[in-house]
């Protein structure tokens, strides 16, 4: 696949996703949420991924933002479909894939970029991060999800501070806050990213998806979270992993999951 704003590589069954417009601090325009489109959906019939980490070019920055230079024209009809393609293609995918995805936040991850960051299923940054939802200083409001996944990570009453003020705050208050779910040094922003998605992929993928969808289901209106959880519980036992995580456990052995 050939691309433009995106380095791609895949080493021990982990794709890395390097968000690659450093001049533009990693700013998303239409390109690079297409690419992340083409490459995250791709990574899920891939058997060489077991995991994902998202991160950005440079020192600078995770994600600086939408690049707003595409839509500062915009009509109405125009930004609701701009919001609308953007969650349902990449958002929305990131945060439902059955595969993990961490992101490695690395610098500012503003606007889209922490809305990007929310999507996925954890978050590392480094102690030099700052984040911040800073749309309404545009007049505008976050449209990739912001209100709702800020909201659910660190309360209503957090989530309007940051969105109606927006300030940006750094690391460490994320960490205090929930936003993000470990904070290292710089050189260690990897490799603690690495180190997470590694223990994950050594459980069962079938039990690993299950669980995803699970969590998720407490976040969908209209849906169950209980019994999204008992059924998803159930399924597992008619899958080849339980028999081998069972048999593995009786047999004081490790686990040999295929996913399936």
């Amino acid at each position: 696949m050939d691309l433009t704003n995106l380095l791609v590589e895949i080493r021990d069954r982990i794709l890395y996703i390097t968000i690659n417009r450093e001049s533009k601090l990693n700013a998303l325009n239409k390109l690079t949420l297409a690419e992340l489109h083409d490459v995250i959906t791709q990574s899920f019939h891939d058997d060489a991924v077991g995991g994902i980490i998202i991160t950005g070019a440079g020192p600078k920055a995770f994600v600086a933002g939408a690049d707003i230079s595409e839509f500062s024209d915009f009509n109405s009809d125009e930004a609701r479909e701009l919001a609308r393609e953007g969650q349902t293609k990449v958002f929305d995918v990131i945060q439902n894939s059955e595969k993990p995805i961490i992101a490695a936040i690395n610098g500012f991850a503003l606007g889209g970029g922490l809305e990007l960051a929310m999507a996925c299923h954890i978050r590392v940054a480094s102690s030099t991060a700052k984040m911040g939802l800073p749309e309404v200083s545009l007049g505008l409001i976050p449209g990739y999800g912001g209100t709702q996944r800020l909201s659910q990570l660190i309360g209503r009453g957090r989530a309007l501070e940051m969105i109606l003020t927006a300030d940006m705050i750094k690391a460490d208050e994320a960490y205090r806050t929930g936003l993000v779910n470990h904070v290292v040094e710089e050189d260690k922003l990897i490799p603690k990213a690495e180190e997470i998605l590694k223990k994950i992929m050594s459980r069962s993928p079938f039990a690993i998806g299950s669980a995803i969808r699970a969590v998720n289901a407490a976040f969908i209106e209209g849906e169950n979270g209980f019994e999204a959880e008992i059924t998803e519980f159930s399924n597992c036992f008619g899958s080849d992993d339980f028999k081998e995580g069972v048999s593995a456990f009786l047999e004081k052995r490790p686990a040999e999951f295929k996913g399936k």
